[in-house]
């Protein structure tokens, strides 16, 4: 029995727990910072299984470390289990329909994402154990990747340091090693000051805010022609400065979220927006200041890891669905549009095929995968650690992302295949490079020579805080 089989059986025998662990969290459904409950629900079975527990890394109270073994290399399982706003769904039902309560919902599996890399690392550490061979595992249970930048602010804080290498995952249509590429990411919001006055009766005397952000919003959609292809602009308001139109708006807010390729095209990019913000501030003569809420870095690619992670891929196949998964995963596609479908096989680069439900197999390393056009902050921690990024089908070929039917799915039993699935490539990674120092050398070369042509400047600014919750009194699995 190779490595991987021997640490594969060690997944199988604990993946009901998990697959339960999964189902509690999707419940609770937390949003980003807030997860309380969340995280105790891992820290109980971090300290179940035997881990020594670290709360509280990098200063977020969310975010849990177990480690386990002694010596050896160190690897990491980045987990997260933070849930989205408006995406609350009964499980199992291919129709839309919201349960009461909260209105929270995990339309991006983040449920799955952590209990499979706390079962991956949770398998690694019996393997150690049994094996005799040194080495450490740790669980990382990241809190707020959903805008919050969870990672980037536990990077900025050294929690990662030590690490030789991290593994991660995300549910997904499609069973791939992604390409690590992302864009890089910062959310600034855009508070504008005015003067308010009675709309008709003065309207000269006053300075409207609102019409700063407006003019700020058209001259942005006016760059949009000008920026490069792979570059992103988004914007929401959050203070439209009052209800009543008969007032002149004296203070109006505004977010922007700018993507762009790496940190350095993010970095043009972001100036050129905020000196449209200060362009609408002077022809509106109002008061304009900003503040970084979160960014990220673009993904550092690691070949040798992403390798490692497909050849667990192939030698394991792909997750064994059956017929009853197959028709759920039908009904879910009948909500869907062909354009959805279809859209899932451009990105690996396929033909359509008529009728298929669930992925069925591994896309290549050399398939032609579209460029991710999202950001994470998983990317910030590949460029302190080497770092590699599966995909694992959990859910019908189509299902977008942030989606009921994303929260649909979580519960299923196609769900909780392809998470014991992805546990299995992610542990199977790991065993791989505590076993075989040669792979491990190559790995830590790659990233050290990426650095030496690029190194990481962290895109947080120094001043900038995560913006921490007070725990609930009601916690009761603190």
């Amino acid at each position: 029995m190779n490595n991987a089989e021997a640490v594969w059986d060690l997944v199988d025998h604990h993946g009901e727990d998990f697959a339960s662990l999964s189902d509690t969290i999707w419940g609770l459904a937390e949003l980003a910072y807030g997860e309380f409950q969340s995280s105790a629900a891992q820290r109980q079975a971090l300290e179940a299984h035997g881990f020594a527990v670290t709360t509280g890394i990098g200063g977020l109270p969310t975010a849990v470390m177990g480690e386990a073994g002694t010596g050896g290399p160190i690897i990491a399982f980045l987990g997260e289990f933070d849930a989205l706003p408006g995406l609350s769904q009964e499980a199992g039902i291919a129709s839309p329909q919201p349960l009461p309560g909260s209105g929270n919902g995990h339309g991006c599996g983040h449920n799955l994402l952590g209990a499979a890399a706390l079962l991956a690392a949770t398998a690694l550490k019996g393997w150690l154990a049994a094996t005799g061979i040194p080495g450490r595992v740790r669980y990382y249970g990241c809190p707020a990747e959903e805008g919050g930048a969870g990672k980037v602010f536990m990077t900025r804080a050294g929690a990662f340091a030590g690490v030789d290498a991290a593994i991660t995952w995300h549910p997904a249509t499609t069973t791939r090693v992604d390409p690590a590429e992302s864009l890089a990411n910062t959310r600034i919001e855009f508070h504008f000051t005015g003067r308010a006055a009675h709309a008709a009766v003065a309207p000269h005397l006053g300075r409207s805010a609102l019409d700063a952000v407006e003019l700020m919003n058209v001259g942005a959609n006016y760059m949009r022609e000008h920026m490069p292809a792979d570059a992103r602009l988004h914007y929401a308001l959050l203070d439209a400065g009052g209800t009543a139109p008969n007032v002149v708006q004296a203070s109006a807010k505004v977010i922007y979220a700018i993507r762009a390729a790496d940190l350095g095209s993010l970095a043009d990019l972001t100036r050129r927006v905020i000196d449209i913000a200060r362009g609408a501030a002077l022809m509106t003569e109002t008061s304009m200041s900003h503040r970084v809420v979160a960014a990220y870095s673009n993904m550092l690619p690691n070949p040798p890891l992403r390798e490692a992670m497909h050849a667990n891929m192939v030698r394991l196949g792909p997750v064994p669905f059956d017929a009853a998964d197959r028709d759920f995963a039908a009904a879910i596609q009948a909500t869907l549009t062909q354009e959805h479908i279809a859209g899932d096989f451009r990105q690996i680069g396929r033909t359509v095929v008529p009728g298929l439900a669930l992925f069925d197999d591994v896309v290549g390393l050399n398939e032609p995968i579209a460029k991710r056009m999202s950001s994470t902050d998983v990317a910030d921690v590949s460029w302190v650690v080497p770092t590699v990024e599966g995909r694992v089908a959990t859910q019908a070929i189509g299902t977008p992302p942030h989606t009921w039917q994303i929260t649909a799915q979580g519960k299923t039993p196609a769900a909780h295949k392809g998470l014991i699935h992805a546990a299995k490539v992610m542990a199977g990674t790991g065993a791989d490079l505590i076993a075989d120092a040669g792979l491990l050398g190559r790995v830590r070369e790659d990233h050290q020579s990426r650095l030496a042509a690029t190194p990481y400047h962290c895109p947080i600014p120094d001043a900038v805080q995560p913006p921490i919750m007070m725990r609930p009194k009601d916690d009761d699995l603190g």
